[in-house]
């Protein structure tokens, strides 16, 4: 254990040493890159500070707050298996049924569907949204209306949201929301790595509950971007997990919901009083610096910042962890990495959110399986580089260890065997020791210290 010191004589607490949270001076970080800058103004312009935005989601007579429950963050149509993933050509007169679980419960819902990765309009002519029951059935769909129309069309690069649905979620229920595409879509706009089924079907089967007619299987969520409850008062908002496959739980068991993130969701779901919801923000292959060829792998993290974190409904904090695909497949410098670490810093304080760095968890061995610096002498130079710059810094409100969460003490630059799924990327027990890292009544307290008039 560590003591939390607060400034100016503020009462030290006691808490876990994996995250450690401080005050912070005000320090200029130097000229913004136009995608931040937009995404600051955005999410001004959306929300404003962390307070502003928690009063514009509150309901009325403080019944509850909209807030991001369940999050895919979309990436363009493309595909390294086209059976079990269609995305690089897209549905024409078939109804997807994504199979989702929420983290925090509430009694409306409203779903977002995208067409981000498009480049042409995209028709969805029927959605609907319901409890699942297992695979892909469901309980009695409710239908989805946009504006009161059950179709519309989504321009390229765009989102919409739907009008609210009365239907009862409890925390970590699984939701089936179908999306019927009449036309031809091209590539469709998607999340590649979902560790879940969902289904197709042939023609409009978004108000069909039996499972019968969802004849294939498919390993990626495909238009659906996330899904919105109307929570209990003490869901204070949403924290936002940001990074890559290590967030977006890569080698984790498929169907059971193990990411880091969904142990966060369980642990919220279990406590008494203020709490969160949890939304994640990964995607495999993503970096920090570079639009990779696979489209799947998505654009850099402050290309997305704004859609996938800033804008999000309720969101009060953020959890970052990325680079190591920087560092291990472009040979990237922690020097060169560490600005645009600021200017992420920057863009989610200038939206009101707390914002806390993960530390890059080892990688020594993986180079036998992944190309580039994973695992190379040099590759664990930089990543130590940029740990030590997380940690000691200062520039975070706060840092989660999770390296020692998860390395071996007696090799450091390597994950302790019990956690090691393939020495890049934790198995469940890593992602569950991950989670257990992070210090939720301390990010709890600065929120809800934050939230007081």
């Amino acid at each position: 254990m560590a003591s939390l010191q607060r400034s100016r004589g503020v009462t030290a607490r006691r808490r876990d040493a994996s995250c450690s949270l401080r005050k912070l001076p005000e320090r200029r970080l130097g000229r913004r890159p136009r995608a931040l800058f937009l995404a600051a103004v955005l999410a001004l312009v959306t929300g404003g500070s962390g307070r502003k935005a928690l009063a514009a989601d509150q309901a009325p007579g403080g019944s509850g707050r909209w807030v991001a429950t369940w999050h895919a963050s979309p990436t363009p149509g493309g595909t390294f298996n086209a059976q079990d993933c269609p995305s690089d050509v897209g549905l024409a007169g078939q109804t997807v049924r994504n199979i989702v679980r929420v983290s925090a419960g509430g009694g409306e819902v409203r779903a977002r569907i995208s067409n981000a990765g498009g480049s042409e309009p995209l028709k969805v002519g029927s959605a609907s949204i319901a409890l699942s029951t297992g695979g892909a059935a469901t309980g009695a769909p409710q239908p989805l209306r946009f504006g009161g129309q059950t179709s519309i069309v989504i321009a390229a690069g765009g989102e919409a949201v739907s009008d609210p649905v009365p239907l009862k979620v409890q925390p970590l229920q699984t939701l089936a929301v179908s999306l019927y595409l009449p036309g031809k879509t091209g590539p469709a706009t998607q999340h590649y790595f979902a560790a879940q089924d969902s289904f197709l079907a042939s023609g409009d089967q978004t108000r069909a509950g039996a499972a019968k007619s969802f004849t294939r299987k498919i390993s990626c969520w495909m238009f659906l971007s996330g899904v919105d409850v109307k929570a209990a008062p003490n869901v204070v908002g949403t924290l936002i997990t940001l990074g890559d496959s290590i967030t977006d739980g890569y080698l984790s068991t498929k169907n059971t919901n193990r990411r880091y993130p969904d142990v966060l969701a369980q642990r919220l779901a279990s406590r008494k009083g203020p709490t969160l919801a949890v939304t994640n923000a990964g995607i495999i292959g993503n970096e920090l610096l570079t639009v990779r060829p696979q489209l799947q792998f998505g654009y850099p993290v402050p290309a997305r910042l704004a859609r996938d974190v800033l804008t999000q409904p309720g969101a009060r904090a953020v959890i970052l962890l990325a680079g190591i695909n920087d560092i291990g497949d472009r040979s990237a410098r922690a020097a060169d990495l560490i600005p645009v670490y600021r200017q992420i810093i920057q863009s989610a304080r200038a939206a009101g959110l707390k914002i806390y760095g993960g530390t890059l968890v080892p990688f020594a061995g993986s180079t036998g399986t992944y190309k580039g610096d994973y695992g190379t002498a040099r590759g664990e130079q930089e990543r130590q580089k940029l740990n030590t710059w997380i940690r000691t810094s200062g520039a975070f409100d706060g840092v989660i260890d999770f390296d020692k969460a998860v390395r071996d003490p007696s090799n450091p630059s390597r994950l302790l065997p019990a956690y090691d799924a393939d020495h890049l990327h934790p198995n469940d027990a890593g992602y569950q020791a991950m989670a257990n890292a992070v210090d939720l009544d301390a990010i709890l307290g600065e929120i809800v210290k934050g939230s007081a008039p």
